[in-house]
């Protein structure tokens, strides 16, 4: 008896991670993507809807608000999209049947820590978008009895505007460009991460998660690291965070520990260094 295809559906399929999931030639994995103009998750019975009607054995809501700085002029706009949309899409993955897996962020911590965030260490988001996103993990458990929160970190990819791609963009421009050296985490390939998640949903290993690319840097290695597997000889200074202030503040350190992947068996993922090397390779 040939096994059917798992069906993942996946929400913000217009965005980075989203487009990624899509594109994911995974074997045995029927995709369904639904950008933004496909459903609004504000709207509660459009979500049942959808989901009653396509009745995914999956759904990887990847769907977010992420513009930072503007979720501090506009926590209500933040707020519907990370926590109420969250709640949407949970419940009806419930009344669907669906396990349900949302994608969050190391912004639900303060910054504040010397060593790896736990899955067991107290959130503290310091940013109308942290404190949304926390909302939103919070409703994916509460609402979905079959449910994964997945926190990543300083991701990039080949779909849509990040960090890489900008640093790529100057590097070509700009003989020199300051990058802040005192801000630490762990850059994550959206293809490694895509690929954990979907090793993830085809289990019953419910709960809370960290994923990132294994190691860590400051984003002034991480442009160094950039610009020297690219081949760019533009130069890197380091600069502190005080030199470029922004409306939202970014959290100081915020590297996740992996514990419980490990602990559900799953490998770590490769160390961020490899998996820039593949992505500028790739590109």
């Amino acid at each position: 008896m040939i096994e059917r295809p798992i069906r993942i559906a996946v929400t913000g399929a217009g965005g980075q991670l989203g487009q990624q999931l899509i594109r994911l030639q995974e074997e045995g994995v029927e995709w369904i993507g639904w950008t933004r103009r496909d459903l609004d998750i504000a709207d509660a019975e459009r979500c049942r809807r959808k989901l009653a009607e396509v009745r995914p054995d999956a759904v990887i809501h990847a769907a977010a608000y992420t513009a930072v700085d503007q979720a501090e002029s506009d926590p209500e706009a933040a707020r519907l999209v990370n926590a109420i949309g969250t709640r949407h899409m949970a419940e009806a993955a419930e009344a669907a049947g669906a396990k349900f897996c949302y994608v969050s962020t190391d912004y639900v911590f303060d910054g504040r820590a010397t060593s790896p965030y736990t899955e067991e260490a107290p959130p503290n988001p310091q940013t109308v978008y942290g404190r949304t996103k926390r909302e939103g993990e919070q409703y994916a458990l509460e609402k979905c009895s079959r449910s994964f929160v997945v926190r990543t970190s300083w991701v990039y990819g080949r779909y849509g505007p990040n960090f890489v791609a900008t640093m790529l963009r100057l590097g070509r421009t700009q003989t020199e460009l300051k990058v802040v050296d005192d801000q630490v985490g762990s850059p994550t390939y959206t293809f490694d991460l895509a690929r954990f998640l979907v090793a993830l949903v085809r289990t019953k290993h419910y709960g809370l998660y960290h994923a990132s690319n294994s190691g860590s840097c400051s984003w002034y290695e991480f442009a160094k690291a950039i610009f020297e597997l690219a081949g760019i000889p533009a130069q890197v200074l380091p600069c502190t965070t005080a030199e470029f202030p922004r409306p939202a503040p970014r959290p100081a350190y915020s590297v996740l520990g992996h514990q419980r992947l490990l602990q559900a068996g799953f490998p770590p993922m490769r160390h961020w260094r490899a998996a820039l090397a593949d992505f500028l390779q790739e590109t």
